[in-house]
Order: C-alpha cells, then structure tokens, then sequence
C-alpha cells in the first residue's frame, strides 16, 4: 500500500492514538526525540499529520521528562488539526515506559475499535505503515487481537490492539501491553514484513545523521 490516504474500508473503523513521547532522550544528550526535526518538521508534528486521514477517535501523546518542551510544540501543532492531541503528563516518567502505556491505557475513553501504540522516535512512519496494520487487523484471522509487525525476525513499531485486548489489559491492575503480549501469544497475529520503517528508532547521534534528521 503506497497511497498517501487511508483506505474507504479502513475509514469505517475507529481508530485510537496513543503515542509514547515521555522519555528523557539520554543518549541525544538529553534532548527530546519528539522534537527532532526531518524536512522542517519535528517528528511529532509529522506523525500527527500522518494520521489524521484516519480521523483518530481520540489522539492521546503521554509527555514526561520534557513535557513543557513537548507541550509547547503540540499547542502549535493542534491549531492546525482536525484530530488534536490530548496531552497526558507522567507525573512519574522515571519509572520507565511501561508506566506511560499504562497512564495512556487508563486516559482512554473507550469509543475506538483498534488502538494505535506509538513511539515518538520513528521518523519514517507513516500513511503506509499505520494502513499496514489496519488493513492486516481488518483481515485478521479469528481470534487475534493484536497485530505486531516482524522484520526479519525483530518485534516492530507500532502495534495494533484491539478493544478487546485494551480491555482485558486494563482489567489486570499494572499490566501493560508487552506483558500481555508475552502472556497471550495466541491472540498476537505478527505480520512479516520487508518495511524497515517499523524498526528503525533514533536513540544515538549517529542515528540522527542516519536519517537525516537535525536538533533544531
């Protein structure tokens, strides 16, 4: 799928965002991966643009070691989107990622078939990748409820949960999604794929000349 807009079948399905922007950045010298920037861009205003051909039920972004930086750049962004960002501030950032999928799990208003979990610091996710997963979960077999992209053999992002699989997540107190994963193979469909874009994550400043990308 190379178009740049979602699909009429996909169209019907309600979709929710949960993109994970609380990390401190500690290998970029501390600088927040949201806000690195690819063709004038920051890697957050890209994604929210990237998603909004799929009229997001809801688009929550869990902000935590630069949440005023990161705050900052989505008041900008939000003025010019039909699906704006719902910020949530981990109060707690420190504990690690599991304990911003679990605040973001707990913020959602439940009206969305499939939900979206993101990470800030992919630079080339987009239209095509999020399209990837819908339409892999919309011809899913029977009883898979999350679909998890594999390029050669490594787990990819992002991944796609069902409400279902939402649902049973937050009825276990302190669960998050990997966890559930790992106790629930039987319901993860892994679709393999050749799309680099699923695996390549900035963490190191090579990274940022990799892909081309810059602070400011």
């Amino acid at each position: 799928m190379t178009s740049s807009s979602p699909s009429t079948k996909a169209s019907h399905l309600r979709l929710a965002v949960l993109l994970l922007a609380a990390g401190e950045g500690g290998r970029l010298g501390a600088h927040p991966k949201a806000l690195l920037r690819k063709d004038g861009q920051t890697l957050l205003g890209l994604f929210s643009g990237a998603i909004q051909g799929f009229a997001p039920t809801e688009y929550i972004v869990v902000t935590g070691f630069h949440a005023g930086a990161i705050e900052s750049e989505i008041k900008k962004i939000n003025s010019s989107l039909t699906h704006p960002i719902e910020v949530i501030q981990n109060p707690a950032p420190e504990r690690g990622q599991a304990s911003s999928v679990r605040l973001g799990l707990e913020s959602l208003k439940g009206e969305f078939h499939v939900l979206l979990v993101a990470l800030s610091d992919q630079p080339e996710i987009g239209v095509r990748e999020v399209q990837e997963l819908v339409d892999a979960f919309l011809n899913r077999e029977t009883g898979k409820e999350i679909i998890l992209p594999m390029v050669e053999g490594r787990r990819g992002n992002p991944v796609l949960f069902s409400r279902k699989a939402i649902s049973e997540i937050l009825a276990t107190p302190g669960m998050v999604c990997r966890e559930y994963m790992d106790t629930h193979p039987d319901k993860v469909m892994a679709i393999l794929t050749s799309n680099q874009a699923f695996v390549m994550d900035v963490d190191t400043p090579e990274d940022i000349q990799q892909h081309k990308l810059s602070l400011t």
